[in-house]
Order: C-alpha cells, then sequence, then structure tokens
C-alpha cells in the first residue's frame, strides 16, 4: 500500500466518525481533529485538491471547511501560498491558558462544593487510570495519555453541574488539545502531573477550595511554563 493510500485510509476512517453529520461539518470535524492531533503539522499548506482527494469528497466542503477552521484560528491564509495550518505561537498559548485558568477556578470552586461521594470515587480512578497510563505510557501513545489526562478534567466539570460553564469550557478544550499534546511530549514532567491530580482529588476530597485553586493554578501555570520552554528550545 502507498503513502498516498494509506494516508486517504487514515482521514477516511476519521470521517466515519462524523457520518450522520452533513457532509461540510464531516469534513470540518475531520480536518479538525487532525490538525488538534498533529495529522496535519503546523504550517502546513492545506491544499484544496490534495484534501479532496484524500477525503473522498468534492472541493467545495474542502472549502466550506477551511473557511470556518479559520474563524477558530487554527488555520490562516497567507498571500500567494493559501491556506495553512497555523502555528503554535507564545501569544496563542497565553491567551488560551489564561481563559481556561479563568473556567477551571470557577469550576473546582463549584466542584468543592457540589461533588458527589461517587464522583469522588470516579475522579479518583481516572486519576488512578491516568497514572497507569503514565507508567506504561511509551512515545506513540501521547493521544491515550491526553485522552486520559482530559477525562480527568471532564469529571470535575461534571461535578459543577453546571451546563454553561461546561459548555464554555468544551468549546475551549479543542483548542487546549494541541497545547496538552505538546506537554505530554515530556516525559519527565508525566509524574508530576500525576502528583497534581492526586493533589487536586485531595482538595476536592476536604472540600478546600483554596488549596484545590491553588493545585489548579499550579497545574495550568507549570503546563504553560513547559510549553514555552519546548517552544523556546525548538526556535
Amino acid at each position: 500500500m502507498n503513502k498516498e493510500r494509506m494516508e486517504k485510509d487514515e482521514l477516511t476512517l476519521s470521517m466515519s466518525d462524523y457520518q450522520y453529520m452533513p457532509l461540510r461539518d464531516v469534513v470540518f470535524h475531520t480536518l479538525r481533529d487532525a490538525i488538534l492531533h498533529g495529522d496535519l503539522k503546523p504550517g502546513e499548506r492545506l491544499m484544496e485538491i490534495k484534501l479532496a482527494n484524500r477525503l473522498g469528497v468534492s472541493r467545495t466542503p474542502i472549502r466550506e471547511a477551511i473557511r470556518m477552521l479559520e474563524l477558530e484560528g487554527l488555520v490562516i491564509m497567507v498571500p500567494r501560498k493559501g491556506a495553512q495550518v497555523a502555528q503554535i505561537t507564545e501569544k496563542d498559548l497565553k491567551d488560551v491558558l489564561e481563559v481556561r485558568m479563568g473556567l477551571e477556578e470557577l469550576a473546582v470552586k463549584f466542584a468543592c462544593e457540589r461533588i458527589t461521594e461517587s464522583q469522588l470515587s470516579e475522579l479518583k480512578r481516572a486519576a488512578a487510570e491516568f497514572a497507569r497510563a503514565v507508567q506504561e505510557a511509551k512515545d506513540e501513545d501521547i493521544t491515550h495519555l491526553a485522552e486520559k489526562d482530559v477525562r480527568f478534567h471532564e469529571l470535575i466539570y461534571k461535578a459543577t453541574d453546571n451546563q454553561r460553564l461546561i459548555q464554555l469550557i468544551n468549546n475551549l478544550r479543542e483548542q487546549m488539545y494541541r497545547y496538552r499534546i505538546e506537554y505530554l511530549k515530556d516525559a519527565e514532567i508525566r509524574d508530576s502531573l500525576v502528583e497534581e491530580h492526586n493533589a487536586i482529588c485531595q482538595a476536592l476530597k476536604e472540600r478546600d477550595f483554596d488549596s484545590a485553586c491553588q493545585k489548579t493554578v499550579e497545574h495550568i501555570s507549570r503546563q504553560q511554563n513547559t510549553i514555552i520552554q519546548m517552544m523556546q528550545q525548538s526556535e
């Protein structure tokens, strides 16, 4: 099987996850996932004909999806070159994490007040599953680690019992995924994530908002600082 065929099969498989949506939305989510997961790299040109061939669709839904991705900031239009995947910049990272910081603080406040015993047990299991994934992880397991990390945080959001807040965080979560993947590539920091998850669990169990807030801020700040260092080292 040649490389072009493998690429087509990979993206077609992703498209099947959204098969019940209108075609434009199927293409949008497929390309969006490919960008967020790093299958389409920062700076990579998005050639309409090539993408249409890979996904087995016409150029029209590709063009519409690219416009939608541009509105989300995942794609930029470059004069004389066309569309390309937006670079991960230090400014973008700081902007996203500043917003996340505020929403996460609000989430742990509500979670401290409202989390149930069964939700606490579920959160502890999620922390343990992440810890186990860290111990077993190989370099190709980054996506699996990211999913376990996302699961842990989603349970805290669920414990807020505030659907509007959950919706706001979920909208931001997709943008965070690119940064989360970069962060988890550093094997040395994964053990610290395990410790941070456990500390947040304990603070929520004790209904200690100040401690939960502090641990959450440290958790996100460390993520920001680490990614910025990685970006600066790669320049």
